[in-house]
């Protein structure tokens, strides 16, 4: 009989395998990697663009294309693109990032020449209605307005700004930016982004032969613009560094957000870091939790995080705390990296952490769509699948005295932007 008063046997992970894709290439040159995988007949086909001729005066011009790109057609209104694709059960999805922009289509193989055109469409044909236009205009403004009052928002957008200035990584959105957008801009850089020489797709699901010869028929025969462009393109050698603090009276609760500068998935370094930062605030049970929500009881939650970007890294560590015990919450902050930097990690609490991290990895390799996401990680970073061999193998094997190395490598506080909003 199971006796439940006992933990169950944990061991660490011993081998996680990844689907590497199959590449091909349309007709008009643009490359495919397919994750053919799954039984179900369902397809995921995205179109990735890299985010092209940052305009400081113009910041909003990328976002707003991702969000209305699916908004009318020369020939389709907004109506009629999306009444068609549910009626083939398809869905349309539109991402912004920081480095790309994507279009993802999901549909049942059967009616994937049905639903092509229609990405098809809006790939070539999009309009950006002035009606749509000054519709998201006023509803982001709104949102906006709301926004500004909240300080977790406030934080996150002074702190980016902070670290990466009038970039599109950093840059300082008010809401005059939103009564400058001009539908011609908007047009321009839908024509310079989203044009063949630009577009990458990753595919995932059961996708054979006959599939990939629809998306050629449809996608590589005809598409051609060769508009100009630039890819963007950013240095970032110093970042504003000290204290920002941003005061808000009547509030309760005070932002907090502490990082900087730091390295990204290319560095050697980065698996390594990646430990650092989960024993530090990278899950639930890191030390900045330990102490600062379940010890001191000063929030419901803290974290830090280790990003990276095609141009920069940048570590953070993010809570909002009541106001009275801000200071001491900050306190605590440094003492826990301070403990990073003079302490070895002891072995027990670094085994937990690699049995978390492995855990994790293996865990988000749930089907075909997650596969093509982390191959997606590694492609635009310049890499390939012996990343994640080396990152497991760093996951299993850091030591200690590497990690104490680490934390006084990358985790100078005398470098870093604080920002709070709020009282302290």
């Amino acid at each position: 009989m199971l006796n439940r008063t006992l933990a169950p046997e944990s061991k660490q992970v011993d081998e996680i395998n990844f689907i590497s894709p199959l590449k091909q290439q349309l007709d008009n040159g643009i490359p495919v990697f397919t994750i053919n995988a799954g039984s179900q007949e369902l397809v995921r086909i995205e179109f990735i663009f890299q985010n092209v001729n940052w305009d400081a005066s113009k910041p909003l011009s990328a976002i707003v294309v991702s969000h209305l790109i699916n908004n009318g057609t020369t020939h389709l209104t907004a109506r009629e693109i999306a009444d068609t694709v549910d009626y083939y059960g398809a869905f349309l999805q539109t991402e912004y990032g920081a480095d790309q922009s994507s279009v993802k289509l999901y549909t049942l193989n059967k009616h994937l020449s049905s639903v092509l055109p229609i990405l098809y469409a809006i790939l070539n044909e999009s309009i950006f209605p002035e009606q749509e236009l000054a519709i998201f205009t006023q509803n982001q403004k709104q949102s906006l307005e709301v926004s500004l009052q909240k300080n977790d928002f406030l934080a996150r957008k002074n702190f980016a700004n902070a670290l990466f200035g009038d970039t599109t990584y950093g840059s300082n959105i008010e809401l005059a930016d939103y009564d400058a957008l001009q539908r011609n801009d908007l047009v321009a850089h839908f024509k310079a982004a989203f044009k063949p020489e630009n577009c990458t797709i990753i595919v995932a699901g059961k996708f054979e032969e006959k599939e990939y010869e629809v998306l050629n028929a449809i996608i590589g025969k005809a598409w051609v613009n060769n508009e100009p462009s630039s890819i963007n393109t950013f240095e970032f050698n110093t970042a504003k560094t000290g204290d920002l603090f941003i005061d808000k009276p009547e509030s309760i609760q005070s932002a907090i957000r502490i990082g900087g500068l730091s390295i990204n998935r290319t560095h050697p370094d980065f698996a390594g870091f990646q430990v650092l930062n989960c024993i530090l605030g990278g899950y639930f049970g890191s030390r900045l939790m330990a102490n600062i929500r379940e010890e001191k009881g000063y929030t419901y939650g803290i974290g830090s995080g280790v990003v990276s970007l095609k141009n920069a890294g940048y570590f953070f560590i993010s809570t909002e705390v009541g106001s009275d015990v801000c200071n001491s919450a900050l306190a605590e902050i440094d003492k826990e990296i301070s403990l990073l930097k003079t302490d070895l990690v002891p072995e027990q609490e670094l085994d937990l952490v690699r049995s978390y991290m492995l855990g994790s990895m293996l865990g988000s390799l749930e089907n075909a769509f997650s596969h093509a996401d982390k191959f997606k990680n590694v492609y635009f970073s310049g890499l390939d699948y012996t990343y994640y061999e080396n990152y497991i193998h760093i996951v299993k094997t850091v030591s200690p005295e590497a990690l104490k190395d680490l934390a006084n490598k990358y985790l100078n506080t005398d470098n870093f932007a604080k920002v709070v909003v709020g009282k302290k």
